[in-house]
């Protein structure tokens, strides 16, 4: 704690200097290394006065306790829906739609897009599997966890302003593809994209209910699944992505208030007689610790490890497929303008990675040195592989406590991810397979034909046939209804009578109603895809290493998709469903060559103390991201293309729209758009490209930079020195520790503060605009006591002040 002390007063510019030790560090000291690796092991690990308690060792959390909890907490997630609730009506005066609940109005300010990739990406496995991988591969494990899965989050920065510039309109990835490809590829990769989610949704609900029922007693895994469900179904089903967004800041905060304190815990508490509390004393330990085979002198403290780089390519691997091929953070990027998009996934992804990079090393390293210092593995192999690390170090740090704080951040993590898989699946159900195939409102030619009136927006299209809609923002009679409809008391509310908008309306609210059946069917259907995962003894390690193999095939061909004007349909196809069984033949054909024999159950077992499971992952990792890209590339190439079809092809994704509230309404600011016919009120494609070229750059050029630090110049900084002396480590420790603080601060305070001045803000607009309609004009007054003299018209006496919308119809 003295040692944390002293580098705060050292300024402002402590990770700067923390950067600079970790990079310069290792070639002044790797003389010292040798020297420093002599320690008298047997005084570590022989004197300790008590011996650390494994997983089912020690008082457990009682069920009651547990209940408690988790209902507390499911209370408080229903009042942050109702609240954002609140805030939209009454605040925003949002109407209540359908797009709304799947966008959150569109204008998400930049710290709750931060706040809320961070929470999405915050997995069961963040927190578990990455602190197994530092148990086993040491100080490299951590790092290539953070590292690899905070890439695609980096350059999916420069994705989010593309989509918002090529097809502002669109509320799923999957729409793209259906303007630009037909029915056929957009169901393929409709499939792709709910496979993901139910992967992800298998590896939160398996690591979160392992978590549960190693500390609270008397729990199954059926009944922590239910109430898990439970609290994640019930408060999505009511504020919909917005409340996910205002669940998200707060899951996100206790999340980094508990990592602290483990953090400080571990490495800034030490007691006398126990094995944690020092960053030296833990040295020492890890230090008369042996690592794997495939680390330098078996070293834990090393960043020469085979099977830390292994990893590392697996991660990058299959983290691009969750992160591009997931709705859930294509709806991020929906929910918030281009230049809020873009610093939301930056800042984002390097606050997220203090995540795994502070609690891996925290945790894992601990792990390490508790079972040094007892002399044997605190956990079973089938305990390691469901990710129980944090349970172990937790339960000997802060004992009781520590089994409640771990039990929190779980639920932190499961619900959080949890809310926004169920947004991504429903969306899909709703706006690709519902509104496009099953039961579309219009069947239009394409995207071009105006689902209301059936016309031609426009271009090239004749005058006479063109559409001549205006959105309902600008329609009187929409107004009216809405007036009618929210001054009715009855049951049955009063039909949309609105000529234009009016059908449309009532369609979306039946699909209003297919949401809410959605939502719930696919919060229920988490249930028995966890008790299938665990029956059949698929554990979150091997679900987290196949999912690359599952669905890389199909990450290039969605990123050539919203980049490429060349790129084909059948390529789209092929691409993925191709690339899909290379890969898997790929790794059943490694596995058969590397294990001797053909056993599926051996294949996603990672027990053994070989690489065999970590190469034979990582040639079906390969064999799916680069076959898919190859065969998009290759048949797109041997297709012939007209270079002239490609600005009309950008416009289909561009006619993408809801006509009752078009995107435009979004950018009249930008734009000063006052057009309010439908077919002429829209910037042009190169107006969006111009206005949004400076985000597009930066979000480029600042992914691609931090991408290159990130796997490249500092992994190779590190290679200078081949173990870590107790100075090296001790600064690797401090950058972790900075991180961490700097992290946390950022997300707890610059969210709660741009969404308070974002409201203030609105509350002044709406006040102006109110005052504006009571103060009339002198003109006005006097206009109004003329008008207010009685006219007889056919024996009926009209008065100016009684003649309204709901008089006149």
């Amino acid at each position: 704690m003295d040692m944390l002390a002293d580098i705060s007063r050292k300024g402002d510019f402590r990770l700067f200097q923390s950067f600079i030790a970790v990079m310069v560090l290792p070639v002044r000291v790797a003389a010292e290394a040798a020297a420093d690796a002599a320690s008298d092991c047997a005084i570590w690990v022989t004197n300790g006065t008590s011996k650390p308690q494994s997983v089912s060792d020690g008082e457990r959390l009682g069920f009651g306790v547990a209940c408690l909890i988790l209902f507390l907490f499911g209370c408080f997630a229903l009042l942050l829906a109702w609240t954002f609730n609140v805030i939209r009506s009454y605040v925003y005066k949002d109407r209540v739609s359908l797009d709304t609940d799947f966008d959150a109005g569109g204008r998400v300010s930049l710290g709750l897009t931060a706040t809320t990739i961070v929470s999405q990406w915050i997995w069961a496995a963040t927190l578990l599997q990455s602190s197994t991988v530092a148990a086993k591969n040491g100080v490299s494990g951590a790092f290539w966890y953070a590292a690899g899965a905070t890439i695609p989050l980096l350059l999916f920065a420069t994705i989010s302003v593309q989509l918002k510039i090529r097809a502002p309109g669109a509320k799923t990835f999957l729409q793209v593809i259906q303007a630009r490809f037909g029915n056929r590829t957009h169901l393929i990769y409709c499939f792709f994209a709910i496979l993901t989610n139910v992967i992800v949704t298998a590896m939160l609900m398996l690591g979160g209910c392992a978590v549960l029922t190693s500390i609270v007693a008397d729990l199954n895994l059926e009944f922590s699944s239910m109430v898990l469900v439970a609290i994640i179904g019930s408060y999505t089903f009511i504020g919909g992505l917005g409340a996910t967004f205002y669940m998200s800041y707060f899951n996100t905060a206790i999340i980094f208030a508990i990592l602290l304190v483990f953090l400080v815990g571990v490495f800034h508490s030490p007691v006398e007689g126990q094995p944690l509390g020092s960053i030296d004393q833990i040295y020492q330990l890890l230090n008369c610790s042996k690592g794997p085979d495939g680390n330098h002198d078996n070293s834990y403290l090393t960043f020469l490890s085979l099977d830390g780089v292994v990893f590392g390519v697996i991660n990058v691997v299959g983290n691009f497929g969750t992160v591009f091929v997931d709705q859930s953070y294509w709806q991020s990027s929906v929910a918030a303008k281009p230049k809020q998009g873009m610093w939301g996934f930056l800042l984002g992804g390097l606050v997220w990675f203090a995540v795994p990079f502070a609690f891996a090393t925290t945790m894992g390293l601990a792990y390490i040195s508790l079972s040094t210092y007892a002399g044997h593995e605190l956990l079973t192999p089938q305990e390691l592989g469901q990710g129980l690390v944090p349970v172990a170090v937790a339960n000997e740090v802060l004992g009781y406590v520590g089994q409640i704080l771990v039990v929190v951040m779980i639920l932190m993590a499961v619900t959080s991810t949890g809310s926004a898989e169920v947004i991504a699946i429903t969306s899909i159900v709703i706006y690709d397979l519902y509104q496009i195939h099953l039961k579309p409102y219009r069947r239009v030619l394409d995207s071009n034909s105006c689902i209301l009136c059936g016309k031609s927006k426009g271009r090239m299209a004749n005058p006479r046939d063109q559409c001549s809609c205006t959105s309902m923002t600008h329609c009187k009679q929409c107004s009216t209804d809405d007036l009618l409809i929210n001054s009715s008391n009855r049951a049955m509310k009063p039909g949309f009578k609105c000529g234009v908008h009016g059908r449309y309306r009532t369609y979306l609210d039946l699909l209003k109603n297919k949401r809410d059946w959605a939502i719930v069917i696919t919060s229920i259907l988490f249930i028995p895809i966890t008790i299938v995962c665990y029956r059949l003894e698929i554990n979150l390690e091997t679900l987290y290493h196949m999912m690359g193999i599952l669905i890389g095939s199909s990450v290039a061909p969605i990123i050539l998709s919203m980049f490429w004007g060349r790129l084909t349909g059948r390529a789209m196809e092929l691409a993925a469903v191709i690339g899909l069984l290379l890969a898997v033949i790929a790794w059943l054909i490694a596995c058969v060559l590397l294990y001797g024999s053909f056993d599926l159950a051996d294949f996603v077992q990672n027990s053994s103390d070989d690489t065999n499971f970590e190469f034979s992952m990582l040639i079906g990792n390969l064999t799916a991201i680069l076959s898919g890209g190859t065969i998009a590339v290759g048949v797109s190439l041997l297709t012939p293309f007209d270079e002239e079809q490609e600005t009309e092809l950008w416009e289909k994704t561009r006619d993408i729209d809801n006509p009752l509230l078009p995107w435009t309404e979004l950018y009249i600011k930008e734009f000063a758009i006052t057009e309010t016919k439908l077919v002429f009120n829209r910037p042009s494609l190169r107006q969006m490209t111009v206005e949004f070229k400076t985000t597009y750059r930066i979000a480029l050029f600042l992914g691609l930079a931090l991408t290159i630090f990130l796997i490249i110049a500092w992994p190779a900084a590190m290679l200078s020195v081949k173990i870590f002396s107790q100075e090296l480590f001790r600064w690797w420790i401090i950058l972790s520790d900075v991180w961490a603080f700097l992290a946390a601060i950022f997300i707890i305070v610059v969210p709660i503060a741009t969404e308070i001045v974002e409201v203030v803000k609105q509350i002044k607009a709406s006040r102006r605009k109110t005052s504006k309609r009571h103060l009339p004009s002198r003109l006005e007054m006097n206009s109004d006591k003329v008008s207010n003299s009685a006219l007889t018209i056919s024996g009926m006496s009209l008065n100016n002040s009684t003649v309204t919308s709901s008089g006149a119809i």
